[in-house]
């Protein structure tokens, strides 16, 4: 009987602590073609991708570092990160 592989998990790294983690422990952060910058629960949304912790630390050092600016090709501006942070504490308290 032939033996069944077992499923790859994939990882991601996040931008701010640099940790490698299984994709669905990370939050996407996508900017679209478009330009506009969102949280993307599913992992789904069209453009380009950084992923994070789901640690408001690892958000809040993210912003100062200025590594999704750079991971995503963008300049963010304060009213930009405050709307993600805002996201990202009702995906949070939602249970994602």
């Amino acid at each position: 009987m032939a033996q069944l592989k077992p499923k790859k998990i994939p990882m991601r790294m996040c931008v701010s602590c640099r940790e490698k983690k299984p994709k669905k422990e990370l939050i996407r952060v996508v900017r679209s073609p478009e330009g506009e910058v969102s949280l993307d629960p599913t992992g789904r949304k069209n453009g380009r991708g950084a992923y994070l912790c789901a640690n408001p630390e690892c958000f809040k050092k993210a912003g100062k570092t200025h590594a999704l600016d750079r991971a995503l090709e963008v300049r963010l501006d304060e009213s930009v990160l405050d709307g993600l942070a805002r996201q990202l504490q009702d995906l949070a308290e939602s249970g994602r």
